[in-house]
């Protein structure tokens, strides 16, 4: 389980960091550089089913933000639009993002399609005017998700050569958490967007490997941004669509290495996906997740750990019990392993504890000092199910045979 060693990037809305504060990002980098499994300092009070204690995400790179530039006051143009809302449109009809048209496109005929990649020059300002980002050419897949919810929804919206202003409330945005150290938490944003070009998307079949690997990976690091955001159902799309890309047929003869280097984005893919899935309790298809990744790698020790949280979290602690040990014995110092072993086993316990005790109350012995001595002679509770079902059955059959007996005579 080898750090990939990507380096944190500066990118633009929606590709960029996800507003933890810099030394929490610094810790999580590290852990996850080190493919370690301790605890966050910050983290250790949380429940017991929360999967944070374990570096959520392999290569979690939680890129820097861009150099704030100085306030500048907002624009005349901008103003003018906000102040007349009939020119505005409300574009998911909740009030939270609308669109003016600034400068008029090339005709509706010109929109651009989902799955097209698209361009545009775009403009970011908080509500007092402070540029957060200024990009003069952003290519995205439209409809993947690969950049601000706000951007995704309304550049369809858009004709070529069209510019338009959009507001949007911090849910489709950055959200509770903001982007630090620009963005605060809970920020509206202006985008000032230009549709410039829109293309199909290329033919995965005729991808060369190196470009396969970076497309995938530019999905996966998505996703790992919707996972710090907290919204698990868009990574699992990003992360969904990263494993179609690998797992895509291809026309192109591949190298030993790009091969093994496309194999790591799958299981660095399945490894997130399954986490994802278990924050949203899809247990059965966590596990699914879990198995893909030890069908390649069987000492994946996150694989393992997430399998075992999987079958714990169902309540099936013999079965998590004996992986999460086989995890254990990979990483022996590993403190997370142990602590969550050391909770199922006395999960275990006490779950056989219940189960002894509601055994006694079926067979009609609340408990044994109330039990004479020598009734716990004669019939041990150790005695196993099968054999008290074989002695009624047949206690039964001679019942049944003395009455057909009786009857013949």
């Amino acid at each position: 389980m080898a750090s990939s060693g990507e380096e944190p990037r500066s990118g633009s809305p929606g590709r960029a960091g996800t507003g933890t504060e810099p030394a929490a990002a610094a810790d999580a980098a590290q852990l996850d550089t080190a493919e370690d499994f301790e605890v966050l300092e910050e983290e250790e009070e949380e429940d017991d089913d929360d999967l944070s204690e374990l570096p959520p995400l392999e290569d979690v790179g939680r890129p820097a933000a861009p150099p704030r530039e100085d306030t500048q006051p907002p624009e005349q143009g901008a103003g003018d639009a906000a102040g007349d809302p009939q020119e505005w449109l409300d574009v998911l009809g909740n009030g939270l993002l609308k669109k003016k048209t600034l400068v008029q496109g090339q005709g509706v005929d010109t929109r651009p399609q989902k799955g097209q990649d698209v361009t545009i020059r775009l403009k970011a300002t908080l509500e007092d005017g402070t540029v957060v980002e200024e990009d003069p050419a952003l290519t995205f897949t439209l409809g993947d998700c690969d950049v601000l919810q706000a951007l995704d929804l309304c550049v369809q919206l858009l004709e070529m050569g069209e510019t338009a202003l959009i507001i949007s409330e911090a849910k489709y945005c950055y959200g509770a958490q903001g982007r630090s150290p620009d963005i605060p938490p809970n920020a509206s944003l202006k985008l000032e967007v230009e549709l410039l070009a829109a293309r199909d998307a290329p033919d995965l079949e005729l991808l060369s490997g190196k470009e396969k690997i970076q497309l995938a990976n530019r999905k996966r690091e998505r996703g790992n941004f919707f996972y710090q955001q907290a919204d698990y159902v868009l990574a699992i799309n990003s992360y969904d669509i990263a494993l179609r890309i690998v797992g895509s047929s291809s026309k192109v003869d591949f190298s030993p290495d790009e091969e093994a280097e496309l194999l790591n984005v799958k299981v660095k893919c399945l490894n997130n996906l399954a986490a994802s899935q278990l924050k949203l309790d899809h247990f059965k298809a966590a596990l699914k997740s879990c198995n893909l990744v030890l069908e390649h790698q069987p000492g994946n020790i996150k694989a393992l750990f997430r399998k075992g949280k999987v079958l714990a979290q169902q309540g099936e602690y013999r079965e998590a019990i004996p992986i999460l040990k086989t995890a254990l014995k990979l990483e022996p110092s590993n403190k997370t392993i142990h602590a969550e072993l050391s909770k199922l086993v006395k999960k275990h316990a006490d779950q056989r504890n219940v189960e002894t005790e509601m055994y006694r109350k079926m067979l009609g012995n609340p408990g044994a000092a109330g039990t004479p001595r020598k009734c716990k002679d004669k019939l041990p509770w150790s005695i196993p199910w099968k054999w008290l079902f074989g002695a009624t059955a047949i206690a039964l059959g001679g019942v049944a045979l003395s009455v057909v007996i009786a009857a013949r005579n």
